[in-house]
């Protein structure tokens, strides 16, 4: 015990103490002298004074190596890009001796033999901890910071967002200061013991986060104005509204708010509007409604959606006027793939019906040769030399009349003979109306949407893929939606979404997660909402539940509106324009693993 190494002034106090005289072996001190002092009959009391000095040591010794570790550890600082400032690397190993040393620190503190040094131990304690919550708030703010330095490097966006500019430019400022004190010398502990650090990442937190609410609501402002912003993300927004003084620079983005157009064609010195492309370069013109860029691309790109649908209804019309005195072998090369499908199946639905009022079951059969011969004219055309856009017309078209020839010869052979048979009521018919085309089957009667789809393909009708649109129809007239369900791969989603090229409807897919909460769903329902545009979520049963129980409420807010025929409405607290023609449809792969049941509320 007297030879404990953990001995210092304080035991030998307590031993001197206990013995009643001043006692403290020295380098001279011999065993013949300490057998003297009778110190066997208190063996038992050195024992204990020995072990708490023994105790005592063995935290001194880890804290001492405590300190030693930290003494070497340095921030990694790397140059961000070429704003002339750096950021904090890799923070792996600092943190993994920090959550270490965070523990032993604490374990140490409860220690009863702590206190010879208890002071000592508690300003370690604290310096962990204050190292921990400055690694904390730094990264955040870097993040943070990182995020939003390319949006407010840009002059657009410091002149739309001026106070929020202001308060980022403060931040930078501090950022930068913060960062050249710390590059100074890079030492954890060093760092740590700056003078107003944390203080300083605190106050930037907070005017970023000013700085990220004001862009928010900037960002909300915007999609109001024009809602299919509301299925781009923040960062594809902000490359779009970055854009003011050029609006060329905006065409790389058009298919993200837009099914069908590709580029759009500027003309002139001020960059006027005159036509939409397809990707393959199909081009659509204006006509007489040219639209003039202006420095608010939202405000532009809403006057080329109206310019789209007023466009396509207008060639559909010309379209049809020119069907009447032209070949159709001709005619089909002439027109935009669009117009050639549409147009088709609105001649062919009035040549139904008025063989059918003419001469019933007979003059449907004598219109199933003409079907069988339109057919076989596209079919020669296609066998020729063609252009290469004149050939993606005619291969949705030869899907489309093949569909067409069958249902007549199947409606000769089950001997339907007036146009109110239900077999004719049961196709996707299109007629011509002073307020646009009308697509009916069944009871269901619905406006066409004349939104550009380009040369996109179409499906092949399959009996099961008419059940579908039936289904479908019946359910839009009901203001609901749609829940195909099955295998994966057996076609759910593209179905869907054929009806919607069948209706001219722009169809968002979104594939579901089980990382999607209800804010990003409900910007969805607003973008779905304000636009008129369908949304088919893929795989939805793989949200969870507890979301899917909220989603039933959102989407329960928007069918009620509807229902009621409001055009507008408070949905999640924002005052919401509604388009009618939405909807939502959802796709399930039943019995999957990680798959939700849906709660009752949303299958109602």
């Amino acid at each position: 015990s007297l030879c404990n190494k953990g001995m210092r002034d304080r035991h030998w106090e307590r031993v001197s103490e206990m013995m009643g005289q001043p006692f403290r072996p020295t380098a001279t001190t011999s065993l013949s002298s300490i057998l003297t002092t009778d110190l066997e009959s208190r063996s038992e009391q050195l024992d204990e004074i020995a072990a708490a000095a023994s105790k005592e040591f063995s935290l001194e010794k880890a804290l001492d190596k405590m300190l030693v570790d930290w003494q070497p550890l340095e921030f990694t600082m790397v140059e961000y890009r070429d704003t002339g400032t750096h950021i904090v690397g890799g923070i792996d190993e600092i943190q993994l001796l920090l959550d270490d040393h965070l523990v032993k620190a604490q374990t140490m503190l409860g220690s009863p033999f702590i206190r010879p040094f208890e002071e000592r131990a508690k300003r370690w304690a604290a310096q962990l901890s204050l190292i921990q919550d400055l690694i904390d708030i730094w990264i955040k703010v870097q993040g943070m910071w990182q995020y939003l330095e390319p949006i407010f490097g840009s002059e657009d966006i410091m002149r739309q967002m001026p106070k929020e500019g202001a308060l980022f430019k403060k931040q930078d400022a501090m950022w930068r200061q913060n960062m050249t004190q710390v590059c100074a010398d890079t030492h954890v502990l060093a760092v740590s013991e700056l003078p107003g650090l944390l203080d300083s990442c605190t106050e930037q937190r907070s005017l970023l986060e000013l700085v990220q609410k004001g862009l928010n609501e900037y960002l909300e402002m915007k999609r109001l104005y024009f809602p299919r912003f509301f299925f781009l993300s923040n960062d594809e927004m902000l490359e779009i509204l970055s854009e003011t003084k050029d609006p060329t620079r905006v065409q790389p983005h058009l298919g993200k708010c837009f099914d069908g157009i590709g580029k759009l064609q500027f003309e002139g010195d001020k960059n006027t509007i005159t036509a939409m492309l397809s990707g393959e370069g199909e081009v659509v013109s204006f006509g007489e409604g040219k639209v003039q860029p202006t420095a608010m691309v939202e405000q532009w790109l809403l006057e080329v959606e109206t310019q789209m649908f007023a466009s396509i209804a207008r060639v559909c019309d010309e379209g049809a006027q020119a069907y009447k005195v032209k070949p159709r072998h001709e005619w089909v090369t002439e027109w935009q793939a669009q117009v050639v499908l549409t147009v088709t199946v609105m001649m062919w639905t009035l040549d139904v019906d008025e063989a059918l009022r003419a001469s019933g079951n007979s003059g449907l059969r004598a219109y199933g040769k003409k079907c069988a011969d339109d057919l076989d004219a596209v079919v020669t055309l296609v066998r020729g030399d063609l252009p290469k856009l004149t050939r993606k017309v005619l291969a949705p078209l030869i899907v489309m009349d093949v569909h067409a020839r069958d249902v007549i010869i199947k409606m000769g052979e089950d001997g339907v003979s007036s146009p109110t048979d239900f077999d004719w009521l049961a196709q996707l018919r299109y007629y011509p109306s002073e307020s646009g085309i009308k697509v009916r089957m069944v009871s269901t009667e619905l406006d066409y949407g004349y939104e550009y789809m380009g040369m996109q393909g179409r499906l092949v009708v399959t009996p099961l893929t008419d059940r579908c649109y039936r289904t479908l129809m019946g359910a839009l007239q009901l203001d609901l939606g749609g829940a195909p369900e099955g295998p994966a791969g057996t076609g759910k989603t593209e179905t869907t979404k054929d009806l919607g090229k069948a209706m001219a409807i722009q169809c968002v897919v979104m594939n579901c997660s089980d990382g999607l909460d209800y804010i990003a769903m409900a910007k969805f329902f607003k973008g779905l909402a304000a636009s008129g545009s369908w949304a088919c979520f893929d795989e939805f049963n793989r949200i969870d539940l507890e979301v899917l129980s909220v989603i039933a409420q959102q989407i329960l807010t928007i069918q009620r509106a509807s229902t009621q025929g409001l055009k507008r409405f408070l949905f999640e607290g924002t005052d919401l324009p509604l388009d009618a023609s939405c909807a939502v449809f959802i796709t399930m792969n039943p019995g999957y693993a990680g798959r939700s049941e849906l709660p009752d509320n949303l299958k109602a």
